[in-house]
């Protein structure tokens, strides 16, 4: 399994799908990681070469050692835009889901070259109050992450998918418990310090944003911002919640292929 070293931390990353195929990078959600995109991988191996990362902390990539730092949307950019440069990827459509938008966008805006195509899935470019972020970084340094998982599914699912899908629901939560805490805090503070409402307006990008119509966090009125300030953006709202290309996987997986695939 590859690695990229990162200062005193490593990325791990994952590259599958056609070697001369047009690249793919898939960001994860936060508390995730990139088997969250098993859903979609045999349906874009098919057609790209797809190379997913684990962000700081999560899944097999490493934190920062000591206490956790203070971590921005650049530098989770530039951690992405390093593992395109290990795989010798010049420019890559990306997909971002949550967190993993939020990169995306970011890069878009800072680096157009690196960007294709862009999707922004059930992600914001703002996400106040920072007290809310506060408190979740303060639980996590004095609990763990085991309490916080455990609220996790309500945020991520419907009621509904917990129901007819529970071993997909504890598979996710779980994940989000092995999470490391100090990547956990890294990224909620990137989040919690960022404000791309002013910078969205320059992404020319084709772009495409997903949203769950039952997520009670990146709404879809979050969504309708970035479609109104993103030039030529559009629009796709799936029955779901926040983890859209989980709960609804074929929609999901279909809405990138054809857009991907244009």
């Amino acid at each position: 399994m590859p690695t990229l070293a990162r200062g005193d931390s490593s990325l791990h990353y994952i590259v599958s799908g056609r070697r001369h195929g047009p690249a793919v990078l898939l960001v994860h959600a936060l508390g995730t990681s990139l088997d969250v995109w098993a859903p979609q991988l045999e349906t874009l191996n098919r057609r790209f070469r797809v190379i997913r990362l684990d962000l700081r902390g999560h899944g097999r990539s490493g934190a920062l050692a000591g206490a956790p730092r203070p971590c921005t949307m650049a530098d989770l950019a530039d951690d992405a835009i390093a593992v395109l440069d290990a795989t010798g990827v010049v420019r890559a459509h990306w997909c971002g889901l949550s967190i993993g938008g939020m990169i995306a966008m970011w890069a878009a805006a800072a680096a157009p070259q690196r960007v294709g195509k862009l999707v922004l899935a059930a992600t914001t470019a703002h996400f106040p109050p920072p007290e809310a972020w506060q408190e979740r970084i303060d639980t996590a340094l004095r609990d763990g992450l085991s309490g916080l998982a455990a609220g996790a599914a309500e945020r991520w699912f419907t009621a509904e998918f917990r129901q007819r899908e529970p071993e997909v629901v504890q598979r996710t939560v779980e994940a989000f418990a092995r999470t490391s805490v100090g990547g956990y805090v890294e990224c909620c503070a990137a989040i919690r310090d960022m404000d791309q409402r002013d910078r969205i307006a320059q992404i020319h990008a084709p772009t495409l944003v997903v949203a769950g119509a039952s997520d009670p966090a990146t709404t879809v009125q979050h969504a309708q911002f970035l479609v109104e300030q993103i030039p030529g953006a559009d629009l796709r709202v799936l029955d779901a919640a926040h983890l859209c290309n989980v709960e609804q996987p074929v929609e999901f997986g279909d809405a990138l292929v054809e857009f991907l695939g244009d």
